[in-house]
């Protein structure tokens, strides 16, 4: 290793970016900021406008980073001083995006509001034969100049500055060829319009009455479109942030801390280790310590998405932002600030979204090539024709042959073929309750060759019920009766889903008296006068009662709890509760194989109920026991692989593992943490739609790949032809008007190809 950089070793920082437009502005920044001295690595995502730069502090600083940045024409947002909270930045971020999306807005209505009347004046006569005569007034080729101006150089001048930041860099983007081809078509409008008498002779109409042929709807309409497809992403990417945000939010402002002999509210920001706090019943835990004096039940499916409330009592870990069900207790902080396993998730999520290459848009990759070679087409074009035509008619020639090249390769047919597939496959998405964060995650979809699924609230119904009632001298009813009342009382999951289930049956509520809770071994209670003992096979022995072992033994292979009961000193039989498996899962995994893709269940469950439920829906895999952070290293350990894997998940532990994956599918029925985190939500939490989804992704990228072919088909025949390759030999040569005809019929064709999306059904059974 190198001995400067054992020394002084590199120092990782992240900077969050403004004025990236597409994926190759974000290729573009890491390249400059990756070949900057004292560089260790470079990497940008788009998605996320962040860079994550690994440099040398002896040889290069933040500034000078910074400054690389901006000499590329694009921004940084300033970081706030070291230590200071990291909610400031965030809010600082989401700030500039909310901006960015009101500005993108006002740009787009304006070109809107003045490209309908273009668009109106340019077509209404084409369109409806009775109105040409109408239309054709010398005044026309004015109003629409004086409308396209502010549509490309106000609305849409971000496409120019942009384009020109590429061209300094001997780059080409999108930006680029949106100002190659609204400024051909407007330059060349402009030009008919200034001198229209000279350009009726060029084109031989020189006897024609009405004004000459302009194309400034083609500017406009282009501008305008495009515009619309940013206001969309800009609207996407103002909310990436909600994941962090709400990770930040679960978190308690405040905790009730001994010092000085007494208790006081302070804030939790300001904990220490070695503190002692106590937690009163409903509250959150403000930080992650060790139970010192207490008892209690402690719900902590935010990190281990289980139903289950977990008992607690003195020399138990408890972790901050869980919620203490009942009983109040008294903990020592052992981690505090940025230690705990709230700020560590948070730090995973952030990492896992940071660490997302950007994907390179097929678009942004033919564009590098194609708009270099478009404009060495039409170079060579009027330099041909300037030597070999006519002397008295030869600039007219280079001229007319150089514009017809441009507007025939102008890329708005290329700029649509990628957005516009993605917005109507979206949209049918959202329709169909399949809710695509952008195009990137639809894009990315298609490839996926592994589904992870969590377990609870995914494959199953995430809350515990009463699956099996096994009585004993009694019927069921009359055992669930009695059951139900005993553990009214009581604020365990396992009571609250026995009193669930005898609701459920319409059963008659019975009073129970003397209600006592037996820490960790269940509950005891008099309903009618006569005593319910509900709880572990332990509870009943130490009461010299005997147990049905073998029926608990295959209920719990079956991945079922069983609950004992007694009645009287006798034993009354077994209750078994689980977590359901949801109707229909096992269909939708079939789907999913039948899509040929790997299944794999990814849980912090017991592998034994973990196993029960594999069996049940037919996954292939089962990775049980697995706390938050190794959800994400299961992530990270099957795309070393080579896998590309889509991670479906409901809770907040997940949510690290959903950024993680090259595709996060959350439920709708999970946490609001898990949806933001995801790049997919079904809203209707149903398992068919992670199949459906995938589809969905499949049809939307075969529609692209057809649509860039009628992007390129007209350029290819129609370029030669706009040349003049074929006018020495047949004296064919493509005017403007020809050449804008079929540009505007490639659009045509994307468009309405895209529109067969909206015919995508989403099977459910």
């Amino acid at each position: 290793m190198n001995r400067s950089l054992e020394q002084n070793p590199p120092v990782a920082v992240e900077i969050p970016l403004t004025g990236m437009h597409c994926a190759s502005c974000a290729a573009r920044i890491e390249k400059a900021l990756s070949a900057s001295p004292g560089v260790v690595s470079a990497a940008v995502n788009f998605a996320t406008a962040r860079a994550t730069v690994q440099f040398e502090p002896a040889r290069t600083s933040v500034a000078a980073l910074q400054a690389v940045v901006r000499g590329l024409g694009f921004d940084v947002l300033e970081m706030e001083a070291e230590g200071s909270a990291p909610e400031a930045l965030h809010d600082a971020e989401e700030q500039r995006r909310l901006e960015d999306y009101a500005r993108q807005r006002r740009h787009f209505l304006l070109a809107l509001l003045l490209t309908v009347p273009v668009a109106v004046l340019a077509m209404a006569g084409h369109l409806v034969p009775a109105l040409r005569e109408a239309f054709d007034f010398p005044a026309r080729p004015w109003i629409e100049l004086a409308l396209t101006t502010p549509v490309l150089f106000w609305a849409g001048r971000e496409f120019f500055t942009g384009a020109w930041a590429a061209a300094r860099h001997r780059a080409a983007d999108m930006n680029t060829l949106v100002a190659i081809g609204t400024l051909s078509a407007y330059l060349y409008s402009l030009a008919a319009t200034v001198a229209p008498g000279w350009f009726a002779a060029a084109t031989g109409h020189a006897g024609h009455a009405g004004p000459v042929g302009v194309y400034y709807e083609v500017a406009a309409i282009i501008v305008t479109l495009i515009l619309m497809g940013r206001l969309l992403e800009a609207r996407a990417r103002s909310r990436t942030s909600g994941a962090i945000r709400a990770l930040m939010d679960l978190a308690p402002k405040l905790a009730r801390v001994e010092r000085d002999g007494r208790e006081q509210d302070i804030p939790a920001a300001e904990l220490r280790v070695g503190d002692v706090v106590l937690v009163r019943p409903g509250e959150k835990v403000p930080v992650d310590g060790t139970v010192i004096d207490g008892r209690s039940t402690v719900d902590e499916s935010m990190l281990t998405g289980e139903p289950l409330a977990v008992t607690k009592q003195p020399g138990d870990a408890v972790i901050g932002a869980t919620l203490n069900k009942s009983g109040a207790f008294r903990l020592r902080a052992t981690k505090v600030g940025r230690d705990t396993v709230l700020q560590q998730i948070i730090r995973l999520v952030q990492q896992a979204q940071g660490s997302k290459a950007p994907i390179q848009r097929l678009a942004d990759v033919i564009a590098g090539y194609f708009v270099p070679v478009v404009i060495c087409l039409a170079i060579a074009t009027f330099v041909v024709w300037f030597d070999v035509a006519p002397t008295e008619g030869r600039l007219t020639m280079a001229l007319i042959t150089f514009v017809s090249v441009l507007i025939i390769a102008c890329p708005c047919a290329l700029g649509l073929a990628t957005p516009t597939a993605i917005m109507v496959g979206t949209g049918r998405g959202a329709q169909s309750g399949i809710l695509i964060k952008g195009g990137e995650a639809l894009e990315t979809a298609h490839r996926l060759t592994t589904v992870v699924l969590d377990k609870t609230g995914t494959i199953t119904r995430g809350a515990p019920a009463v699956t099996d009632i096994i009585a004993v001298g009694m019927t069921d009813d009359e055992l669930l009766r009695l059951a139900a009342a005993a553990e009214a009382g009581s604020e365990h999951p396992l009571g609250e889903a026995i009193v669930h289930s005898a609701r459920e049956r319409g059963l008659d509520r019975l009073k129970a008296s003397d209600f006592q809770a037996i820490s960790g071994y269940g509950i005891e209670a008099t309903v009618e006068g006569r005593t319910v003992l509900l709880g572990t096979a332990l509870l009943l022995r130490e009461r010299g009662m005997t147990t049905d072992e073998a029926s608990a033994r295959k209920l719990a292979e079956e991945g079922k709890t069983p609950v004992f009961a007694a009645v009287d000193g006798r034993p009354a039989g077994i209750i078994a509760i689980a977590d359901p498996v949801k109707e229909g899962a096992q269909a939708a995994i079939a789907k999913l194989h039948a899509l040929d893709l790997e299944v794999i269940m990814l849980t912090g469950d017991h592998r034994d109920t973990a196993e029960a439920i594999a069996r049940q829906v037919g996954v292939d895999r089962v990775v049980a026991e697995v706390l938050p952070d190794g959800k994400e290293e299961e992530i990270r350990k099957l795309q070393a692989q080579g896998k590309v894997v889509a991670m479906v998940g409901d809770g907040i532990n997940d949510a690290p593992a959903l950024a993680r994956a090259d595709v996060g599918i959350a439920m709708g029925s999970g946490t609001d943490v898990a949806m933001e985190a995801a790049d997919i939500t079904l809203v209707k939490g149903d398992l068919h739609g992670v199949a459906a989804s995938i589809a969905l992704s499949r049809a939307t990228i075969r529609n692209i790949r057809q649509n860039l072919f009628f992007a390129f088909i007209y350029n290819v025949l129609g370029i030669p032809l706009a040349a003049g390759v074929f006018y020495p030999l047949t004296g064919w040569l493509l005017s403007p008007v020809i050449a804008s005809l079929a540009m505007a019929l490639s659009s045509v064709s994307v468009v309405s190809n895209a529109l067969r999306l909206r015919g995508f059904t989403v099977a459910r059974s």
